[in-house]
């Protein structure tokens, strides 16, 4: 009914979730669409209301509960709401607790999606390049087994996020993975003399199947390339935007 797109993982299929872009909101000017940013210069009411039908598209009803996101490796539990203003400074959540809509806000980086439907549990982490190479997925697979979910039942679908075609970074970058893991070149194509094209993505789908996660879906979705489906900080960067949309992921019981 409000033009909500909620893009669902098959990995996922029977468990509530969906990655969500910036159809069918209210915002407008920069942050035109379902702009669910309460760090965005956006209005606050509009904002408010985009998060409404968010959870509504996908748990109806839900207590939303997201994080103020710092691009760490730390997972939160979630046993009850916590307040907005009283959000944790972390990267993922783990609940087994029904009626939350776990959220993951997102603007280039990884949101990824995990559950273990027999136990009950599921997580949700925000990858971007930091978050990734410093474990948020690990991260969060073991506070879902701190729940009772086990690595080898647990699922995983990873939504938009910048592409390898978009995602340009300079030598430095390459280095500080090859050190992490000289193996972690594979992820990374030529580009123009100086830069790599990083595949995100990939990197953060081979960290899950690293970690043990047999079923891992990549949703194949470029955040960058597609701005009428997807906010992207570095696409507002690119045409010096002064601010930018994010988009949510969520996942509830």
């Amino acid at each position: 009914m409000s033009g909500v797109e909620a893009i669902r993982a098959q990995a996922l299929a029977g468990v509530a979730h969906g990655f969500l872009g910036r159809r069918g909101g209210v915002s407008g000017g920069l942050h035109a669409g379902l702009n669910v940013g309460l760090g965005s210069e956006d209005d606050r009411e509009a904002v408010a209301e985009n998060r409404r039908r968010a959870v509504a598209a996908v748990l109806p009803g839900a207590d939303l509960v997201t994080l103020y996101q710092v691009h760490s490796a730390d997972a939160v539990t979630v046993l009850a709401p916590f307040e907005e203003r009283l959000r944790p400074r972390a990267d993922a959540l783990v609940t087994d607790r029904p009626g939350f809509a776990l959220g993951i806000l997102t603007a280039d980086c990884a949101p990824v999606l995990f559950a273990d439907r027999d136990a009950g549990v599921i997580g949700a982490a925000h990858a971007g390049w930091k978050g990734a190479i410093a474990g948020v997925t690990d991260s969060t697979l073991a506070a879902m087994e701190q729940l009772g979910a086990r690595r080898d039942r647990i699922v995983a679908a990873i939504g938009p996020c910048i592409a390898r075609a978009s995602y340009e970074v300079d030598e430095g970058f390459l280095a500080r993975f090859a050190a992490a893991d000289p193996e972690n070149e594979r992820f990374f194509a030529a580009g123009r003399p100086g830069h790599h094209q990083f595949d995100l993505e990939a990197y953060v789908a081979h960290r899950l199947a690293a970690a043990g996660v047999r079923t891992v879906e990549a949703m194949g979705l470029d955040t960058y390339a597609d701005p009428e489906r997807f906010f992207s900080y570095r696409r507002a960067t690119h045409r010096h935007e002064p601010d930018y949309g994010r988009q949510i992921a969520l996942i509830g019981l």
